[in-house]
C-alpha cells in the first residue's frame, strides 16, 4: 500500500507535442448514403475551400448520398450536388449533430472515398471521453471505477491518435478500439468522472501509454505477450478481482469488472490503475491542447 500511495504522489505535468483541437471518431465507414442532421441552425462547409456552402434547418434529417467523387444532399425530394467530396456539417450555438439516431458534440465530417460516405466526428477529446465512459462500463457502477476508466479510455485515445488515419479518423467508434455513443450515452455521474480527472493520462518512461483494459479477466489477467506476441512493460499479470464473472475480452491490463470491486473495497481510482499497470505515472496534458 505505501509503494501505491508513493506512486500516486508521483505526477508528472509535462507539455507534450500532440495535434491540436479534436480527436477525430468514425462513426459510419463505407456507406452509400446517411441521415445528418443538427439540433440548431447548421451550415455546411466545403473543407478543401473552408466556405459555407449550404444552411440547413435545426431538428431535420437531411439524406446525403456519395454519387461519383461528390457528395449530393436530397432536400424536397430532389438531390443537389454540393460539389465537393470533403464536408463538414456544424450546428450553432454549441448545438448537437446526429447521425445512426444518436446526438453527438463537436462536428461532422463527411467525406467520399471511393464512392463510399465515411462519417467522422470532430470533437474535443474530453468531450469525446463523456460518450465513451458510459458506453464502456454501466453508470449505476463505483464512481472511483468510472475514474480508473476514464483515465485509462484517455490515456489510450491519446496513445493511438492517427491509427486508422488511412481512413481519415484516429479511431472506430466500437469496442474495436473504444465504444463511444456520443452525447445521447452521456450520464451526469459518469461526466463527473471525466471531469474530476480532466487531462490525467497514464505514462510509463514519459510517454503516454495505451492503457488496454477488458470487461472480465475471468479471475486473473494475463502478460500482452500471451495475446499479442510482445510483452509490454507496463503490463503485468495479477489477479483480477473480478468475481465469477467469466473471461470477457483480451484479458490484457484493466478489468472494469475488477476495477468496480476494488472500488467497492475502497480503492480510489489511482489505486486501481497502479495495481493493473505496473511501473506507471501519472501526466496531466497540456492545457493548450485540450480546448
Amino acid at each position: 500500500m505505501k509503494a501505491i500511495k508513493l506512486l500516486i504522489t508521483l505526477f508528472i505535468f509535462f507539455a507534450m507535442s500532440l495535434p491540436s483541437y479534436a480527436i477525430k471518431i468514425g462513426l459510419v465507414d463505407g456507406v452509400p448514403f446517411t441521415y445528418v442532421g443538427t439540433s440548431t441552425e447548421g451550415y455546411i462547409i466545403d473543407t478543401r475551400t473552408n466556405k459555407s456552402i449550404y444552411r440547413i434547418k435545426d431538428m431535420q434529417p437531411y439524406k446525403f448520398r456519395a454519387k461519383g467523387c461528390q457528395i449530393v444532399i436530397e432536400v424536397g425530394n430532389k438531390e443537389y450536388s454540393l460539389g465537393s467530396d470533403w464536408i463538414q456539417v456544424q450546428p450553432q450555438n454549441d448545438g448537437f449533430c446526429c447521425v445512426k439516431k444518436r446526438w453527438y458534440r463537436g462536428e461532422l465530417v463527411l467525406r467520399n472515398i471511393n464512392g463510399k460516405l465515411v462519417v467522422i466526428n470532430n470533437i474535443n477529446i474530453e468531450d469525446y471521453l463523456r460518450g465513451v465512459v458510459p458506453s464502456e462500463m454501466p453508470s449505476k457502477w463505483n464512481i472511483e471505477a468510472h475514474k480508473a476508466q476514464a483515465i485509462a479510455a484517455r490515456s489510450y485515445a491519446v496513445a493511438n491518435l492517427g491509427k486508422r488515419a488511412a481512413r481519415g479518423y484516429d479511431l472506430k467508434d466500437t469496442p474495436e478500439d473504444q465504444a463511444y455513443g456520443g452525447a445521447s450515452s452521456e450520464t451526469d455521474r459518469t461526466n463527473k468522472a471525466c471531469s474530476d480527472t480532466f487531462g490525467i493520462v497514464i505514462t510509463y518512461d514519459k510517454k503516454v501509454v495505451p492503457a488496454y483494459y477488458s470487461a472480465s479477466a475471468g479471475g486473473h489477467t494475463v502478460n500482452s505477450g500471451d495475446v499479442w506476441m510482445k510483452n509490454l512493460p507496463y503490463i503485468r499479470a495479477v489477479p483480477s478481482f473480478d468475481g465469477n464473472v467469466k473471461k470477457n475480452g483480451h484479458g490484457v491490463g484493466m478489468s472494469q469488472h475488477g476495477a468496480n470491486n476494488l472500488a467497492g473495497k475502497g480503492y480510489s481510482a489511482y489505486q486501481i490503475l497502479t495495481y493493473f499497470y505496473n511501473n506507471v505515472k501519472f501526466g496531466k496534458l497540456h492545457p493548450d491542447w485540450i480546448i
